[in-house]
């Protein structure tokens, strides 16, 4: 990705957690930092920036336009159309974009920047600002590689990536990777607090349940070759404890509770779509 003919210069218009922990993987693989800007109303985050990088940084999105061939919209979807009526007008529609906004169809980015300029949307989610994240992104037909693939390498630098054929697919990976550390943190939750009403304290129910859901997600990727069920049926002996709580979750229906929850997000992310 850091050949000579990939390399061009790239703005994030947004100094963000998301914004922060992407650039740093660039650099730390060996993007040029000074081929690097980053744009943010407040000067704060962008000075722990420059320090730590050595990237470029302005308080004014125009610079970024200026100085960059691709411009990453990092901004908060409420905040997109403003930011975009806002970027100079001639220069905006000779750009190339990279959007993180949730729930802002390609079409609607375009509309926002007055051209059908190329645009990559992706869906990373929360765990990217640990590098462990998973992103979805999409492209419309005609999108040019070079695009494409800066867009895949600078998500990479957080975590997975997943590339889906069609637009409306992104409202799936919302379900199914955009909300869900929400769903295992609420499974969290419910778990420490009857771990306390079994006796232990607080911190101590925090780092049994922490250490074992982590631990079980850290198999999910370990071993990519055996399926799920697999992997649940190896832990769970027959008329043994985890065989009981499974049969107790199995009569809650707790499949159908977990497919109406994720049809929710994807219902609800069709309706955004029609709202910014």
């Amino acid at each position: 990705m850091t050949t000579q003919q990939h390399v061009h210069p790239i703005c994030f218009i947004g100094a963000g957690n998301m914004t922060s922990a992407i650039i740093r993987g660039m650099v730390q693989t060996g993007y040029p930092a000074n081929l690097i800007m980053a744009t943010n109303p407040s000067s704060a985050k962008l000075h722990i920036l420059q320090q730590e990088l050595g990237i470029q940084t302005s308080t004014n999105n125009a610079d970024g336009l200026a100085f960059a061939t691709y411009i990453v919209l990092a901004v908060k979807p409420q905040m997109l159309s403003a930011v975009c009526a806002a970027l100079p007008d001639v220069q905006r529609q000779q750009k190339s974009y990279i959007s993180i906004a949730a729930g802002v169809s390609v079409e609607r980015i375009q509309g926002m920047l007055g051209a059908a300029v190329p645009v990559v949307r992706t869906m990373p989610n929360t765990p990217s600002s640990i590098g462990m994240g998973m992103t979805g992104l999409f492209a419309p037909q005609g999108t040019p590689n070079a695009l494409c693939d800066i867009a895949q390498y600078a998500l990479e630098q957080v975590g997975k990536t997943l590339w889906v054929n069609n637009e409306d697919d992104i409202n799936t990976v919302i379900a199914a990777a955009g909300s869900s550390p929400a769903y295992l943190f609420l499974l969290a939750e419910a778990m420490q607090t009857k771990t306390q009403a079994l006796g232990f304290t607080a911190s101590d129910a925090r780092i049994l349940v922490a250490q074992a859901l982590a631990g079980a997600g850290a198999m999910l990727l370990a071993e990519p070759e055996t399926d799920f069920a697999t992997l649940r049926s190896n832990v769970t002996s027959k008329g043994g404890t985890t065989a009981q709580a499974i049969e107790s979750f199995n009569h809650a229906r707790l499949a159908d509770i977990v497919a109406d929850a994720m049809q929710a997000a994807v219902d609800r992310a069709q309706q955004m779509q029609q709202e910014i």
